[in-house]
């Protein structure tokens, strides 16, 4: 079973620049979107086959997430009780017989950390829902992170340090929520690769120079890590400043 994720950054630009085809090449089981950045009714997707789920932020043109799927599931919840973040459409969990799906685009702490609080607390409220999840049946999470966890995961760790995605305590709720039986699909299989990155900024020549960041991923319950065959990264794909990520998993 294929599941992919990528944060589109506008799902309208990204259709103009080779989403679909990378969409019906991929041919996944489930494919997660973030940061879709529309309403309702602004887009009309013809995906044959598969079933469409949309979490919208009130805010127009912000935020955003989308689950489309092959896979009827048994129930569709968006959200964790956290009134600010449903309102910015960041959560949409499917459940299915021997799993959940959560897919999620977590919130940038912002430039001058003014969000970091903000930004902390969610990671305390998300991690206590995916231990919830946990403790009913195993947990596929996946989406745009917002944290390079080690320093392996981007290109200059030194100057990054403090820096929004790379402060200590977004990184410790990281290590955290891996602590609470949960794994990094990528670095488990992949634990020395360098250069493996998902997100890369728009300034000139970063990502042909290949100065990114690995701040997309997909986590598992440690309990499913026999199923799991590989996890990838879609670096030669564009249409937006995070590539696609792929789990491939035996469910």
């Amino acid at each position: 079973m294929k599941l992919v994720s990528w944060n589109v950054n506008g799902l309208r630009a990204a259709v103009k620049k080779g989403f679909l085809e990378y969409f019906q090449t991929v041919d996944a089981d489930f494919f997660c979107i973030q940061e879709s950045k529309l309403q309702e009714g602004q887009i009309t997707l013809e995906l044959e086959g598969y079933i469409q789920f949309w979490n919208y932020a009130e805010k127009k043109g912000y935020s955003g997430t989308a689950i489309f799927t092959k896979h009827a599931p048994l129930s569709v919840s968006y959200g964790v009780g956290d009134e600010e973040e449903e309102r910015e459409g960041r959560i949409i969990t499917l459940e299915y017989e021997g799993f959940y799906l959560v897919n999620v685009y977590t919130p940038n702490a912002k430039r001058d950390l003014a969000r970091l609080e903000e930004r902390l607390e969610w990671e305390e409220a998300i991690r206590a829902y995916l231990i919830q999840l946990d403790q009913r049946k195993p947990v596929i999470y996946c989406g745009d992170l917002n944290v390079a966890h080690q320093e392996i995961d981007l290109k200059n760790a030194k100057t990054n340090k403090g820096n929004s995605g790379f402060t200590l305590e977004e990184r410790g709720k990281m290590t955290n929520l891996l602590n609470a039986g949960f794994v990094d699909t990528f670095r488990y299989l992949y634990p020395t690769q360098e250069g493996a990155y998902s997100w890369w900024s728009y300034m000139s020549k970063v990502r042909e120079r290949n100065i990114g960041w690995r701040i997309d991923y997909f986590i598992l319950s440690e309990c499913l890590l026999d199923k799991l065959v590989d996890s990838k990264i879609h670096s030669h794909v564009f249409g937006s400043d995070h590539c696609p990520i792929l789990l491939d998993i035996q469910l």
